[in-house]
């Protein structure tokens, strides 16, 4: 059973995304975060379950798709730290991730 932790990056990256949805609808903004949540709650349970990440292949950095949104995290023994909230038609500059 992993424990979850968010990185200020990653609670950043939230923030920005459910404000932007939220110029157009505060419903689907809402609706976005609790999606989120309850993918990253999933982890709790299958650490595993996401994809590696391909642009860094460290079977540790994986994420979870969602959307057009990848939900990238790391996993360091009992704990999985959500890295970035990240939009999937942008690159992914491997860098980022520490």
């Amino acid at each position: 059973m992993a424990q979850i932790r968010w990185t200020v990056q990653a609670t950043a990256d939230l923030e920005s995304i459910t404000e932007f949805i939220a110029r157009d609808s505060g419903h689907y903004a809402r609706v976005f975060a609790i999606d989120v949540v309850h993918a990253v709650e999933r982890l709790t349970q299958f650490p595993n379950s996401g994809r590696v990440v391909p642009e860094v292949n460290d079977p540790m950095v994986r994420e979870i798709l969602l959307g057009a949104y990848r939900i990238v995290y790391r996993l360091r023994g009992d704990y999985a730290d959500i890295l970035t909230i990240h939009h999937g038609a942008r690159l992914l500059d491997p860098a980022d991730l520490r």
